[in-house]
């Protein structure tokens, strides 16, 4: 009796174990593959980059900054340029009649001292002017400052020729990479805070002063490193996640645990739970989250793939399944209810039974008289 219960524990570990990988695999059709609009990244080792997060903002390059006046008195004439257009260097922008008598009174033409931007105009037409006044800005935005806040705690892990990601929500999901110059001249006494200043490139010129940025400054990096996108982990903080696609099914996603170590603004890396070469789901992994099981089971996926019939939950089918089948088939007993097979049925009332004999097996051994009765 004792040997039959540990049979029937091990059978009933052994049938949760296949239970609970049924439920980790969801089987998809075509169609519901591209409704979730599933991508795939090949896992692989990797440098990996530690970063440390903070928050800025974009700034013009104080020296790619000028203006345009007058040298003489008068009254503006002529203008040939528009607020926020790009004008060339020695571009004619401005005609200035002068004060000296004349008929006409002599004019002259104010160039761009540079070309870039026309960020201000502080002039219309017909309006007097003055040597003291500034007609117009205009700032070279081909480069520009990115000027991150960092804490003073963190100050010490970056240097000039450091590198930084740069998110700038203004240009969508892309980001730009950055070289640290130098630090700010003076730390922020209130946040604790020291300006880190990278300068980054600016093509098409999408990048203007006063933009909010985001930074993930890299502090070190790590060589072969087993990693994955951030959109591919799942999961809270204590159970952690991947779905991996299947080696063998098409369209089926493995829901795999997994341990994390060090994260970066893009990468997480993977202590355990993964290997090398391994397709994990990255974009709609949180939608697989409310998949269940698919819209396929995963018995008619192995059918398909592998030619011939399997039992409900993906195992082979041995003679005891296909006596199950064969009595829900006919109307018997043995069905599916509410989540519970007929499988997991059948164990629980052998389990049953056999615990009841050896109940009763134990209680005629407790009546019998023992040797040292009285």
């Amino acid at each position: 009796m004792k040997h039959s219960l540990y049979f029937c524990y091990w059978f009933l570990l052994l049938f949760s174990v296949s239970r609970a990988a049924e439920s980790n695999t969801i089987v998809l059709d075509e169609i519901g593959v591209k409704n979730l609009r599933i991508e795939t990244v090949e896992v692989e080792e990797a440098d990996f980059e530690e970063t440390a997060f903070a928050l800025g903002r974009i700034e013009e390059i104080p020296e790619s900054h000028a203006v345009v006046s007058s040298r003489v008195s008068g009254r503006v004439m002529g203008l040939d340029f528009k607020e926020g257009e790009t004008v060339e260097k020695g571009q004619a922008l401005v005609v200035v009649e002068s004060r000296q008598p004349g008929n006409p009174p002599p004019s002259i033409k104010l160039m761009a001292p540079i070309g870039g931007l026309v960020v201000v105009s502080h002039v219309r037409l017909g309006e007097p002017v003055e040597p003291d006044k500034e007609l117009l800005d205009i700032s070279d935005l081909s480069e520009v400052f990115a000027i991150a806040r960092v804490p003073e705690s963190q100050a010490a892990m970056l240097k000039p020729g450091s590198k930084a990601h740069i998110h700038v929500p203004a240009l969508g999901e892309q980001s730009v990479d950055g070289e640290m110059i130098r630090f700010g001249s003076v730390a922020d006494r209130e946040s604790g805070t020291v300006d880190a200043i990278f300068k980054l490139p600016n093509p098409g010129m999408r990048l203007r002063a006063n933009m909010r940025a985001e930074f993930a400054m890299v502090l070190n990096h790590r060589a072969n490193v087993m990693s994955v996108p951030r959109a591919a982990l799942q999961g809270e903080p204590s159970n952690r996640f991947v779905y991996v696609k299947h080696f063998e099914l098409e369209n089926t996603f493995i829901k795999s645990p997994v341990q994390v170590g060090a994260m970066n603004d893009r990468m997480v890396e993977i202590v355990n739970g993964l290997f090398p070469a391994d397709e994990v789901v990255t974009r709609g992994a949180y939608s697989l989250s409310f998949a269940a099981g698919g819209s396929v089971s995963l018995k008619e996926a192995l059918d398909a793939a592998h030619g011939h019939e399997h039992a409900a939950d993906g195992g082979e089918l041995t003679s005891e399944k296909r006596a199950e089948m064969a009595v829900a088939k006919n109307g018997g007993k043995v069905h599916t209810d509410g989540g519970t097979s007929g499988s997991w049925m059948y164990v629980s009332g052998v389990l049953f039974v056999l615990l009841l004999g050896s109940l009763i097996a134990k209680k005629r051994n407790a009546s019998k008289p023992q040797p040292n009765d009285c």
